[in-house]
């Protein structure tokens, strides 16, 4: 799991986001190790959050460039774990049966992503222009977690260093290698803090769900 960015410490109905997405991660009960990269001068508060949230199996580590770069050095730290799930802090409400669902999934099938429809009509642009009209119906956004088979994702990784592949989630690097991934429905609430209204959101879904 990926933190560090200023919108993980925003503080909203009196937490920090990195805060709330633990307390999901510590109901989804379903990890025996937390691999969470971070700048070394948010560790300590990160421990303070985690003994919060009862959550002592954590490690830390500080990020990479990019963002697989940073998955490569927690995959390292995950030496003799079978399964392995990647999640991106910023998703705060994602619901705890999400993790085990698309843990679960990857179990069976090797790997598996959380994905929603695409409810906006996607357009392919060049140049300024519109190239085509994609079929949304055959499109989904894809969330996190993604969980993959520990021995699939080490070496979807090897390929992507080896060939020179920059990928925008880790499903990507599975597919570059020509394994499937499976799609779990995901949830709407699972969104990624972005933009500060992200932030607005947030506060009113935690307030409907006092």
């Amino acid at each position: 799991m990926r933190t560090g960015e200023d919108k993980l410490w925003a503080v909203v109905s009196g937490r920090p986001v990195l805060a709330i997405t633990l307390e999901s991660i510590a109901a989804a009960a379903c990890f025996d190790l937390i691999a969470i990269a971070a700048p070394t001068s948010r560790w300590d508060a990160i421990r303070g959050i985690a003994a919060d949230h009862e959550l002592s199996n954590v490690v830390l580590l500080e990020g990479g460039e990019r963002r697989q770069d940073t998955v490569a050095a927690a995959i390292d730290r995950c030496h003799g774990h079978t399964w392995i799930s990647v999640h991106d802090a910023a998703r705060p409400l994602t619901p705890p049966e999400l993790f085990r669902a698309v843990l679960d999934t990857a179990r069976a099938d090797g790997a598996a992503t959380a994905g929603v429809p695409c409810v906006d009509t996607v357009k392919q642009v060049q140049n300024g222009r519109v190239a085509a009209t994609l079929d949304r119906s055959s499109i989904i956004a894809a969330q996190t977690p993604q969980s993959f088979s520990a021995e699939l994702l080490r070496r979807a990784h090897l390929h992507a260093a080896t060939h020179g592949i920059s990928a925008g989630d880790d499903a990507e690097l599975v597919e570059a290698i020509g394994e499937p991934v499976t799609v779990v429905p995901g949830d709407p609430r699972n969104f990624k803090v972005t933009f500060p209204q992200d932030l607005v959101l947030l506060r009113a879904l935690l307030e409907e769900t006092r």
